[in-house]
């Protein structure tokens, strides 16, 4: 009895002695864990406070009003800084067209619509109730169009110029007194290009990003004065011809049509002039267009140089 008593009392100290060695590691084990779970949470805590520059001005204000008012507008502009930033980078690289060396519309990535053509006016500003009635077809028609201004008419009517980026249509250089541009000096290039660029961004708050060179030649040095300025170079791919019309012919407005629809070819740039006869025929021709299949590219998502 005490024999078997004595092996009873031994087996169970062996027994107890070894479940108070095992506490230690797995209490160690459960703290590591815990210290993990607790790093992790203040680790979320301390990036979510990052993260959150308001909400951590927020906090800092029940400590010093003051101060954390001061932070919270700091981080406010900061944001609203990165925000307009990227923004602007956005609309900077958000380009879907170039212009091709024929002047066509192309675009620049496989997917994006084909079938476009670009509407541009020359020798403007003119007449308000004339600009009136080519941008009410154009708002009809949700389509945008470049005015391509002169110096000159700009100087003498600036009211309409404002007009016409009043309404929301870009507005284009085509120098200042509509000369031949292609047989004269740089410095004389130079005034005829860039007085157009001062006198509209002195009007509207912006300068043009589109040049076309009078009579569609500007030479090499007219190239190289509209890059240095920012400028895209263009002519045009598809004229209308209604400048060739006189007031008094007959059918100008299916002869315009005509002209056209002919040369019609998917990215075709269509030149066109500040015209009473135009302007008549516009609905017409933007209709027939849109019948064909054909969409009016936005100028402001075709690429443009970088000023120098």
């Amino acid at each position: 009895m005490g024999t078997k008593t004595a092996a009873i009392l031994f087996t169970a100290c062996l027994l107890l002695s070894a479940c108070t060695a095992n506490k230690p590691e797995s209490a160690a084990t459960s703290n590591q864990q815990d210290s993990v779970a607790s790093d992790s949470s203040n680790s979320a805590k301390d990036q979510s406070s990052v993260s959150s520059p308001k909400s951590s001005s927020k906090q800092a204000g029940s400590d010093d009003h003051n101060s954390a008012g001061k932070t919270n507008a700091q981080n406010d502009k900061t944001i609203e800084s990165n925000e307009i930033g990227a923004a602007t980078s956005a609309t900077t690289n958000n380009k879907m067209y170039h212009l091709n060396k024929a002047y066509n519309v192309i675009p620049n990535q496989q997917g994006t619509e084909k079938k476009v053509v670009l509407l541009t006016f020359d020798d403007g500003p003119k007449e308000a109730a004339m600009i009136n009635k080519i941008i009410d077809v154009l708002d009809k028609h949700k389509a945008k169009a470049i005015f391509f201004v002169n110096g000159y008419r700009v100087k003498e009517h600036p009211e309409l110029l404002k007009l016409i980026h009043d309404r929301g249509q870009p507005i284009g250089n085509h120098s200042w007194d509509h000369i031949v541009l292609k047989n004269k000096s740089e410095p004389e290039v130079k005034k005829q290009i860039e007085s157009v660029q001062k006198v509209v961004k002195d009007i509207t708050g912006q300068a043009p990003v589109f040049f076309r060179p009078p009579h569609g030649a500007g030479g090499d040095v007219g190239r190289k004065v509209a890059k240095e300025n920012g400028l895209l170079y263009m002519t045009w791919s598809v004229g209308s011809l209604d400048w060739t019309m006189k007031k008094n012919q007959p059918n100008k407005t299916e002869a315009l049509l005509k002209n056209v629809t002919e040369q019609l070819h998917p990215g075709s740039n269509i030149l066109m002039h500040e015209l009473p006869w135009t302007a008549e025929a516009l609905d017409s021709l933007l209709t027939r267009l849109e019948q064909k299949g054909y969409q009016f590219v936005d100028p402001q998502s075709i690429e443009v140089p970088a000023s120098k």
